[in-house]
């Protein structure tokens, strides 16, 4: 018999090599019926897979994104067995589950391509197949008989990958049908779960990530067990497209790119520049209370700075090339990181224990280079301004510290609307050391700093072995906007060695030197990015006291523009931000636009208002509508501000 612990903490007893679809229909035939992949001590396999010890167990359904990785990454191989069928003598490079569905990269022979006029036939083709129900059947091989099996198959890439990726030994493989692929898993018990299934993008991609080797053509796609679920994913996107944030930057006049500039190197327009600075403030008010630095640290460093801090051996390949100046041997960098400048400060006189925690803040501008293709609007770019800081503090300090950056990041969250979140601790992969640096000591430490602060703060967390930073764990948000889609916002990260590697000291209550323990923090994460969800989130709707114009004023006609541009002053002394409309256009006309434009008042000044000091308010989309005193209407934006920014800094 073996013991099985569930995720509540009960234990049943089975017989030795139970499996984890025998124990989902131990418990109930509706949840063997949903069920799809299954944890066992941490690892996700087939629910086939035989159990003969003692062993914590997780029951995935497609909703868990474990199950949802499993689910994908078979139908990453049914896309391939479809593919081998319509197109013969195409060879496949990889093929995995991402976070909305799965993409496999493959070479048609010479003559054959596949674009969007062929999505239909290969999802029949997916479709016929899903219906045999084919079993998924795992193998283990030696490594000559995999490559033996694979070069019979023609199959270039795959004996590449087994010949210079796979050890010596027994390497696994899945069949399905008539299609074997070199896979770690795991995967259905069989393809008849896939009920609906949708191309979604062809792209090219080159082989192994590399610009020197074989451009492929790689197929995206997604799948459900319903298809049901497939209408609603098909209808989100709709709603995405609506919401994209490049379209809504530009008819909002927000931001710009320019190829001459260069790729991934946005340009602020008035507008959006605004919409950013208010940003700023708000994160300066929320930071008050907690006694934090503003500094400015320049946008270039010398290589030397970051060759201390280990950023150039970790982060080399994705940073722009050294700057080399008329001086021997003096090299730049354009700057990835503030942190080893924020060291540099901290190390510019003696510290003691008393002057702890120091927290050091900037809105702090960092290059990256980005591969062309990965660039995308505002959450791709090669230059972004972080919300950063830095707080040095004594190790005893690093909990209250942390607990007090959570209040920080959840307040934000909280003011702009993103109720429904989660958090991710990401570890270190204690078995590639060569990924990071510092102690296994330091590490755990480090690691235990953050769940203890975690559960003092309440917060339902999950753990991701492997996505540390390489110089210390973090905690990272993850939000869903209004349509459902996560994203990345806010990281806390606890990090003992970079204050090693710059010999960084305080002088304790005892006058021995101590070194401080390091905490990165970013709320918003990126301003660009943070914009970027911002808008994909409220569509382009911002909180008042946020948008950038918060009222058109539209004359009716030409003989009314300098009555409107009266108002516009008024409201400017008022601090009310308004614009006036007065092009030769219909009143209709405008005001389709300035609704496009996302601007949330309209008031239409003519004749009567003129007249009488009076402006007839119009609310967005259509709602509201009123006539009242310029001074009234300028009341009401200033009170309607006033509420809500109470109800941020509250």
């Amino acid at each position: 018999m073996v013991k099985i612990t569930f995720p509540d903490g009960s234990v049943r007893e089975y017989e030795q090599g139970v499996t984890g679809l025998q124990i989902a229909e131990s418990i109930s035939p509706a949840l063997a019926r949903n069920v799809v992949s299954c944890g066992v001590n941490g690892e996700t396999v087939e629910l086939n897979r035989p159990i003969n010890e003692d062993a914590t167990i997780a029951l995935y359904r497609f909703e868990d994104e474990e199950g949802k990785h499993t689910f994908w990454h078979t139908s990453a191989h049914l896309l391939a067995e479809a593919l081998k069928e319509l197109y013969p003598g195409i060879q496949f490079g990889f093929g995995p589950a991402v976070e909305n569905g799965f993409f496999y990269d493959v070479m048609p022979k010479e003559g054959d391509v596949i674009s969007e006029n062929d999505f239909p036939k290969i999802e029949a083709k997916m479709k016929e197949l899903a219906k045999k129900n084919e079993p998924v059947v795992r193998r283990e091989v030696p490594k000559a008989e995999a490559l033996a099996e694979f070069k019979a198959d023609c199959q270039a890439y795959k004996c590449e990958h087994i010949e210079q990726d796979l050890e010596d030994g027994s390497i696994s493989t899945y069949t399905q049908g008539n299609f074997t692929d070199l896979c770690r898993g795991p995967h259905l018990m069989s393809t008849g779960a896939i009920k609906a299934v949708k191309i979604t993008s062809v792209a090219g991609a080159f082989w192994r990530g590399d610009a020197k080797r074989d451009q492929m053509t790689r197929i995206y796609g997604i799948s459900f067990p319903k298809k049901s679920m497939l209408d609603e994913y098909l209808q989100m996107l709709e709603e995405a497209k609506k919401r994209d944030h490049r379209k809504i930057g530009k008819e909002m006049e927000l931001f710009m790119f320019s190829e001459r500039v260069g790729k991934g190197l946005p340009i602020w327009l008035p507008k959006g520049t605004a919409l950013r600075l208010r940003l700023q403030d708000l994160l300066r008010k929320l930071l008050k209370p907690y006694n934090y630095q503003e500094v400015i640290t320049p946008g270039i460093g010398g290589k030397s700075l970051y060759v201390t801090s280990g950023h150039y051996a970790h982060y080399g390949k994705d940073a722009f090339q050294p700057i080399h100046t008329p001086e021997e041997d003096e090299e730049y960098m354009l700057k990835p990181m503030n942190c080893p400048h924020h060291c540099e400060v901290f190390a510019r006189k003696p510290r003691s224990y008393k002057d702890l925690p120091l927290r050091i803040a900037e809105f702090g501008t960092v290059f990256r280079y980005e591969k062309s293709g990965e660039l995308h609007g505002l959450t791709r770019v090669r230059t972004f301004t972080q919300d950063d800081a830095h707080i040095f503090v004594r190790p005893e300090q690093v909990r209250q510290e942390f607990e007090n950056i959570i209040d920080i990041i959840l307040k934000v969250f909280s003011i702009f609307g993103f109720n429904n979140y989660e958090a991710q601790i990401s570890l270190h992969d204690p078995k590639d050391t060569e990924k990071y640096i510092g102690s296994e000591e330091i590490w755990t430490e480090s690691e235990n700093a953050i769940r203890e602060a975690c559960r003092e703060k309440g917060l339902d967390v999950h753990e991701e072995v492997g996505e540390a930073a390489f110089y210390g764990p973090k905690l990272d948000f993850m939000v869903k906007d209004a349509i459902g889609r996560r994203w990345q916002l806010g990281t806390i990260q606890v990090d003992y060695n970079l204050p090693q590697r710059f010999k960084l000291e305080y002088t304790a209550e005892d006058n021995s030197k101590q070194t401080p323990v390091m905490i990165h923090r970013a709320p918003f994460g990126s301003l660009e990015r943070f914009t970027a969800v911002l808008i994909e989130h409220t569509a382009g709707h911002f909180p008042l006291w946020l948008t950038p114009d918060q009222v058109a004023i539209l004359p009716i006609s030409e003989k009314y523009n300098e009555y409107a541009k009266e108002v516009q002053k008024f409201f400017d002394k008022q601090g009310v931000r308004a614009l006036v409309d007065d092009r030769n256009e219909k009143i209709g006309r405008k005001i389709r636009d300035n609704e496009l434009k996302r601007v949330p008042y309209m008031v239409v000044v003519g004749e009567k208002e003129a007249a009488e000091g009076l402006v007839s308010m119009r609310k967005q989309g259509g709602g509201e509508q009123a006539t009242m005193t310029k001074e009234e209407f300028a009341k009401r934006i200033n009170d309607e501000v006033a509420e809500q920014l109470k109800a941020a800094e509250a």
